[in-house]
């Protein structure tokens, strides 16, 4: 439709008067429109009808009042009951029923206009003009106000999104979704990964090869090089690599891509972020393409978050694992072995530690959890450990212990608790001294098929509450003295006292000896974890070492 409302207008002209109705078609005509005429309210029914299913309704209905099968009111009050043509503009006419009473009733029924005929061609003409103009107004503001829906629930989905890959799909379904066509969303790491989205509405027969993501990564930092906001560019098919819009080879239309960017930066310490959708895609507004432009932005503010909180869980996992060694020197006269299996890469960091230290009164471990999900958990974990060893030289003694790093956490770090459990064994005599800290009690395993926890009880550390005395009691060479973390058994909705039954039962059943005790375990419980896993297990060996470990 052109401005001034003729060029590509279709009228529809309902009157059952065969001279009228060829003369107001004759005066449309002349204005530049396009008529459709109908003989009756059934015909002009069965016309929108036709015209609905085929996507080209008329753009305004020139209906007579006074119809043979049913009143012109009557027919614009089924129209505007029928959602797929209700926003069609009615304009009624009438020679005979002239009163302001009959003009009302057709206002009431829906209709834009009341024409008097006879009329001037002139005021015939500037009314539908009138009219058309007003529902294309309409009609851009209702598409406008759709595509700013459509624009706020994609950035929902984006702001949304856990991780840089999540970040890319949510950002190309939703440029998708703005242009009606395919689309490509691309994501810079600080690393220099490439994180690509592509939308669900493109063939996958063929995806691009490495080669073409490297091709997109330094065309991204070429056109946005010293450049931060938003920036729109087209380029051409020779310079944009194929097959991220459609499939190359068999299946694919051999067509050259090009593609239409929006990229945009959120500062200039920050990697940029792209959304391309084809070059050869039709009918894309400039309204379209502010729209693309202002999720690119929204996208580089959550890769900007997403990315430093990579940087940062990157970091943190670095530190924690770091200081969990899968494996421990063997101090004279036990036998220990622990099972590290950190959770999956897209889940949270965790505090978890554990340690088995040689010291002047026997085997000291420890298993531990730091309370949060953070680099500071981590980095709290690490001084746990590291005054653990410190303090043990002086005095191993799990009381003890547990007395002061609950000081030390409230003196440096009085936001952070920790849960910690502690045993020190005696490998001569089998005598051990359990102090707990809000975690999950050891376990005493037999050989005999028997299993039971320490009544070993404590409040969490940092929280400065009176402390227990420890729990005593004896090993015996065909005991094994099992710590775990909760990541091993905690599960979502079921309460923790269920779990830990359903671990001493299953390890009753273990065979003997530490490792088919850690092992069988993790193979019962080990499986789609949301947090890592730890398991350390002790035992009596009746050899004595050359050599003692050293913490």
């Amino acid at each position: 439709m052109s401005v001034n409302g003729k060029a590509d207008t279709t009228i529809l002209v309902v009157d059952d008067v065969a001279a009228s109705r060829y003369a107001l078609g004759a005066v449309l005509r002349r204005d530049g429109h396009r008529v459709v005429l109908a003989a009756s309210a059934g015909e002009a029914l069965i016309e929108l009808d036709v015209r609905q299913r085929a996507g080209e309704l008329p753009d305004v209905a020139l209906v007579d009042v006074g119809l043979p099968d049913m009143s012109g009111f009557e027919l614009c009050r089924r129209m505007k009951e029928s959602p797929p043509i209700a926003a069609l503009p009615v304009v009624h006419f009438s020679a005979a029923r002239v009163a302001p009473a009959d003009r009302c009733r057709g206002l009431d029924a829906g209709g834009e206009a009341y024409l008097t005929v006879p009329a001037e061609p002139e005021e015939i003409q500037a009314v539908v003009r009138a009219v058309a103009r007003g529902a294309r107004h309409r009609s851009d503001a209702e598409a406008h106000a759709g595509h700013l829906t459509r624009l706020a629930e994609t950035i929902l989905d984006v702001q949304s999104a856990r991780c840089p890959r999540e970040l890319a799909d949510a950002a190309a379904a939703g440029a998708a979704r703005l242009t009606n066509g395919p689309a490509a969303a691309f994501v810079l790491g600080e690393d220099g990964t490439l994180y690509r989205g592509l939308s669900r509405c493109r063939s996958t027969a063929s995806l691009p090869d490495e080669g073409a993501h490297d091709a997109v990564a330094r065309l991204i930092r070429r056109v946005m090089a010293g450049r931060t906001g938003v920036r729109a560019t087209v380029v051409p098919a020779p310079l944009w690599p194929p097959g991220f819009f459609r499939a190359e080879g068999p299946g694919g239309t051999g067509l050259p891509d090009g593609a239409r960017l929006a990229l945009s930066r959120a500062r200039e310490t920050c990697e940029p972020v792209c959304l391309a959708t084809p070059a050869y895609a039709q009918g894309l507004t400039t309204d379209t393409g502010r729209l693309v432009g202002r999720l690119a932005h929204a996208t580089a503010l959550a890769a900007e978050r997403l990315l430093m909180y990579e940087m940062e869980r990157h970091i943190a996992l670095t530190l924690q694992r770091s200081f969990l060694p899968t494996r421990f020197p063997r101090p004279p006269g036990t036998e220990i072995v622990v099972r590290y299996e950190p959770a999956s890469r897209d889940t949270e960091i965790g505090g978890d530690f554990y340690a088995a230290l040689n010291t002047s009164q026997g085997v000291l471990t420890a298993i531990g959890d730091v309370v949060g999900h953070s680099l500071d958990a981590a980095t709290v974990m690490v001084e746990i450990r590291h005054a653990l060893r410190a303090y043990c030289v002086e005095d191993p003694d799990p009381g003890e212990l547990a007395s002061r790093l609950d000081k030390m956490l409230q003196r440096y770090h009085p936001e952070q608790t920790a849960t910690l459990c502690l045993a020190l064994v005696a490998p001569d005599t089998g005598r051990t001294r359990v102090a707990n800290a809000g975690h999950i009690p050891p376990l005493v395993v037999g050989d005999d098929g028997t299993a039971d926890y320490l009544d070993a009880k404590g409040p969490l550390l940092g929280l400065g509450l009176p402390r227990p005395v420890p729990t005593d009691t004896v090993l015996r060479p065909t005991d094994r003295l099992l710590m775990v973390t909760d990541g091993l058994i905690e599960t979502r909705g079921t309460d923790l006292a269920v779990s830990m039954e359903h671990l001493r039962a299953a390890a009753a059943d273990a065979p003997p000896g530490v490792t088919a005790l850690c092992d069988t375990l993790l193979a019962c419980f080990g499986h789609d974890r949301e947090d890592d896993i730890a398991l350390l297990a002790i035992r009596l060996s009746g050899e004595n070492a050359s050599e003692a470990a050293s913490p």
